[in-house]
C-alpha cells in the first residue's frame, strides 16, 4: 500500500458512494452554481452567528451525502473533519450532532482532500465499511478570525483571496460504482519564510508543487496521466507560481490540463475576488461538485486533486511567525 516515500496506493480502490454540498449566495452566482446541491440566499442559515452558520452548512452537506448513499449516520464507521476555526469548532461542533466516531483534523484548506486520503484509507485497509469526509468555511467567520471582520469594511490588495462560504461532504465504501480513490499523496510542510496573510498564494504554491513532484516521483508516473490536475486555492498569484516552479523543476504539465479551484468557483469580470477563492470549502465544494459530476458524464477519467493549506494561526501571525504551508494530493479515477 506504501508507494515510494510518501503515497499511498488504494488496492481496493474506495468508491465515493455520494457526495454533497452546501453553498451560500456569492458562490452561487458563480459559474459553478449548477454542480451545487444546495445554493441559499443568505449567509445566516437562520442562525445567530457566523461560527454556527458555517456549522450549519457542513451538517447539511453531511446530512445530504449520507442519505444520497442510501444510509444512515449509524451506518458510517468514521468521520473525518476539521475547518479553519479555532479548535476547529465547526467541524467538531457539528461532529456532535452527527453523533458518528470523529477524527478532527486540521490542515487548514487542505483539509478536504486530508480527511478524503485518511477515510479511504481505512475503508481500503477494512477498518470501516463506510467513512465520512467532510470540511467547511464560511467567509464571515474566517475573514473575522484571521484578517478584519467584514463589518469593517477593510480594503484588500489584489493579492488576497476571498473565502468560500459552504461545506463539501463525501461518503465512501468498500463496495460502489464509482469514482474511486486510487492513491493518495501526503505533503510535507514547506515553509518559504512568508508572513503575509493578504497573499495566500504564493505562500502555498510552493508546497503544492512539492506534493505533485513527490506524487509523480512515487507512484512513477507523469502528469499526462491524469485528464485533469488542480490545486486547491492557489488563486491567480499561487497558480503563475506553481506554474513557475514547475517549468523550474522540468516537471511536463503541459501533458495535461492544470487548473485551481479557487480560479474555477468566482468569476472574475463580475465578481470582486482580488486574485480568487480560498478556504477550506473551496476544493471541497469544487471537487464533491463540478469535478465529480464532470466524471459522471464521462468527461474526466482521471483526476488528481491537491488541496493546499496555510496553517497559521491569528497567534502566530501576531507573534510575526512565517507561514507554514502544506498540500495533500488525492487520485479520483471513473472506472477501477
Amino acid at each position: 500500500m506504501l508507494k515510494g516515500h510518501q503515497s499511498w496506493v488504494f488496492d481496493n480502490k474506495p468508491s465515493i458512494l455520494s457526495a454533497a454540498t452546501s453553498v451560500g449566495p456569492f458562490e452561487g452566482q458563480g459559474p459553478l452554481a449548477e454542480d451545487f446541491d444546495i445554493v441559499h440566499s443568505e449567509l445566516y442559515l437562520g442562525q445567530d452567528s457566523w461560527e454556527k452558520a458555517e456549522k450549519a452548512f457542513l451538517e447539511e452537506a453531511a446530512k445530504m451525502a449520507i442519505q444520497h448513499a442510501g444510509l444512515t449516520e449509524g451506518q458510517i464507521q468514521f468521520h473525518f473533519g476539521g475547518d479553519l476555526m479555532n479548535q476547529i469548532i465547526s467541524s467538531s461542533f457539528a461532529a456532535r450532532t452527527l453523533a458518528i466516531p470523529y477524527f478532527g483534523l486540521f490542515g487548514a484548506c487542505s483539509t478536504s482532500m486530508e480527511s478524503l486520503a485518511l477515510a479511504a484509507y481505512v475503508v481500503n485497509s477494512g477498518g470501516a465499511k463506510h467513512t465520512l469526509a467532510a470540511t467547511c468555511s464560511h467567509n464571515a467567520s474566517v475573514e473575522k478570525q484571521f484578517r478584519y471582520p467584514t463589518e469593517y469594511g477593510s480594503q484588500k490588495p489584489p493579492t488576497a483571496q476571498f473565502t468560500v462560504t459552504g461545506a463539501g461532504a463525501a461518503v465512501l465504501g468498500r463496495e460502489g460504482n464509482g469514482p474511486y480513490v486510487t492513491s493518495a499523496t501526503i505533503g510535507r510542510v514547506v515553509d518559504m519564510g512568508m508572513t503575509d496573510p493578504f497573499n495566500m498564494g504564493a505562500a502555498m504554491a510552493p508546497a503544492a508543487v512539492d506534493t505533485i513532484e513527490a506524487h509523480f516521483r512515487d507512484l512513477q508516473i507523469e502528469p499526462g496521466y491524469y485528464d485533469l490536475i488542480v490545486t486547491g486555492d492557489l488563486s491567480k498569484v499561487g497558480y503563475e507560481i506553481a506554474c513557475d516552479l514547475f517549468k523550474k523543476h522540468n516537471i511536463p504539465m503541459e501533458q495535461t490540463t492544470y487548473s485551481d479551484c479557487g480560479m474555477m468557483i468566482y468569476d472574475y469580470k463580475t465578481q470582486n475576488v482580488q486574485a480568487g477563492a480560498s478556504g477550506c470549502a473551496c476544493s471541497a465544494v469544487v471537487t464533491y461538485g463540478h469535478l465529480l459530476n464532470r466524471m459522471r458524464r464521462g468527461e474526466l477519467n482521471r483526476i488528481l486533486v491537491v488541496a493546499t493549506g496555510a496553517l497559521l494561526s491569528p497567534l502566530s501571525y501576531q507573534q510575526n511567525e512565517s507561514i507554514p504551508c502544506i498540500a495533500h494530493a488525492v487520485s479520483i479515477e471513473r472506472e477501477k
